[in-house]
């Protein structure tokens, strides 16, 4: 008789063990399953990387290679990391411009992409070796090249355009940026810190910054107020969310910040998509979507990449064709 009875408690006890993970598995459904989730609404947040340039064949590229030679026939007549540009990013409707900085010499911060100058311009040597009145003096038009060098279409276009980051600051006083630090110096978090905080709060709440993990961990101590991601913050926060985003519980990590999440990595996120930005939307975090091409971003630039997007997307999404993908979006 005692053998019959343990044969029954041993079946409930394995009985209790599959209704645990039963339940589990169900709360685990409800709790971040999309489509039992209001959609958040609104249209999707337009991020146009560098203002509006020329794009440019993307595979085969690597970190030394000149872009500028390499265009595809020019459809504008906007260079990129121009205030020009920039203007013309936002009146098609960007709700954010991308924006590249280095500093000078003379202690300023220069808008430009490049390392160096020899690829753009009609200069030579490093950029932060330059100082600002210099890097005025510059065509940045001069290396742009859709034919393999036959015709150069922006030579002599370009004269005095590489603008200050405090005159692009001044120029959209009210326009949300988000300012790349092109380097892992963390003097330079330190410098922008610096410049920053003499900024008014409703300024700095239209600003985000990303670059480099040491930049930006000094960026985040001397101005914790400012929106800021890195490699290293981005993976901290991603880490933690998966290991217990599932139980609605948003890290520190990821919040105040901001999010550049690859397409083909965000639906394996607790709650993606509506559930997912709206957690993230309470800590006061912003997801940008990008796409990648050989490990470089690519961005959402033609009709067919705006398919990878979920149903109902309100986040944010990069693009390099701002020109191209705001009216599409608008239609929708």
């Amino acid at each position: 008789m005692n053998a019959f009875y343990q044969r029954i408690w041993n079946f409930a006890k394995r009985r209790k063990k599959w209704l645990v993970l039963f339940f589990l598995l169900i709360f685990l459904y409800l709790n971040n399953s999309s489509l039992l989730a209001e959609p958040p609404g609104g249209k999707p947040i337009l991020l146009a990387h560098r203002g509006l340039g020329h794009t440019f064949a993307i595979e085969g590229i690597t970190d030394e290679t000149c872009t500028a030679d390499r265009i595809h026939p020019p459809e504008h007549p906007y260079l990129e990391n121009t205030i020009p540009s920039m203007r013309a990013a936002f009146e098609y409707g960007a709700d954010i411009v991308e924006l590249d900085i280095h500093p000078t010499k003379d202690g300023q911060f220069a808008v430009f992409h490049d390392w160096t100058l020899d690829c753009r311009t009609d200069g030579s040597g490093v950029t932060r070796e330059k100082t600002m009145e210099e890097l005025k003096k510059l065509d940045i038009g001069y290396g742009y090249t859709a034919d393999g060098g036959k015709t150069y279409p922006f030579r002599g276009k370009g004269v005095g355009m590489m603008p200050t980051l405090d005159e692009v600051l001044s120029t959209f006083p009210d326009r949300s940026l988000l300012i790349h630090i092109k380097s892992d110096d963390p003097r330079e978090g330190v410098m922008l810190a610096e410049r920053l905080s003499k900024l008014p709060p409703e300024r700095l709440e239209r600003l985000a910054v990303y670059g480099g993990d040491r930049p930006i961990a000094e960026l985040e101590k001397h101005l914790p107020a400012v929106r800021t991601m890195s490699k290293a913050s981005l993976k901290r926060c991603l880490l933690q969310y998966e290991a217990i985003g599932w139980t609605g519980i948003i890290p520190d990590a990821c919040k105040g910040t901001q999010l550049h999440i690859p397409v083909e990595y965000a639906s394996w996120l607790w709650g993606w998509p509506h559930r997912f930005l709206s957690r993230m939307e309470q800590v006061g975090t912003r997801v940008i979507l990008v796409k990648y091409i050989d490990g470089f971003s690519g961005g959402f630039d033609t009709p067919e990449d705006l398919e990878d997007l979920p149903k109902d997307y309100s986040g944010g999404i990069w693009t390099n064709r701002i020109d191209r993908i705001a009216p599409l979006v608008n239609q929708q």
